[in-house]
């Protein structure tokens, strides 16, 4: 895989890890690396790393609301040891599941650019080189889910984002679409306990 810890292909987002550094000197404030073996069924695709979570604690999804309610669905369903996670030393181990994000570090207001999805491509794109036909890409918004067909050469007009898309990829993945677990999407209620096991209902049903 691509040198990811040095990356510095993104002038914004490293001058912002750098001025979150030294606002929150205990923070990761790095690149943060996928978190699972990189032969597991499922991919779990995010967006980019919270400002308080990933880039706090240097593992996808670990420290914020998202990770709350990805984490304890990801328990249920026999992809995680634990229910929570808000620290990276908390032994959480994942089974036949990784995690990753589209945007590999904090962006300001949680917005990447274009440019800085597209410099991010390599990194997703080995991520999901290393699957299996059979497997499994669950998208995490639309962001992810057009960062991973940009990842895949494939085109957005072919497959369009919503939730619970299902697709059959040329490559034997299945790409599966779902709303982002964040905090504004829990608390409109456009993604709710129930909604995301609906999702995690259909994995299975491709995993088993």
């Amino acid at each position: 895989m691509s040198n990811l810890q040095g990356c510095q292909r993104c002038p914004r987002l490293s001058a912002y890890r750098i001025e979150q550094k030294d606002r929150f000197p205990n923070y990761h404030c790095l690149p943060v690396a996928g978190f699972g073996s990189p032969d597991a069924r499922l991919l779990v695709i995010g967006l980019a790393p919270g400002l308080h979570g990933a880039n706090a604690t240097g593992r996808p999804f670990t420290g914020d609301a998202s990770g709350d309610l990805l984490f304890a669905t990801l328990h249920k369903y026999g992809f995680a040891s634990n229910p929570t996670s808000r620290v990276s030393s908390d032994n959480m181990r994942l089974t036949d599941c990784r995690i990753t994000n589209a945007v590999k570090c904090v962006p300001p207001g949680n917005r990447p650019t274009t440019s800085e999805i597209n410099s991010c491509k390599p990194f997703l794109s080995d991520e999901i080189s290393m699957m299996m036909p059979g497997s499994v890409l669950l998208a995490l918004g639309t962001i992810a889910h057009r960062a991973t067909l940009k990842a895949l050469d494939l085109t957005q007009a072919k497959y369009r984002f919503f939730q619970h898309a299902e697709y059959e990829l040329p490559n034997g993945l299945t790409l599966i679409d779902s709303f982002h677990p964040s905090r504004y999407n829990q608390n409109t209620g456009r993604i709710t306990p129930d909604i995301f096991e609906d999702v995690f209902d259909r994995i299975r049903l491709k995993l088993q």
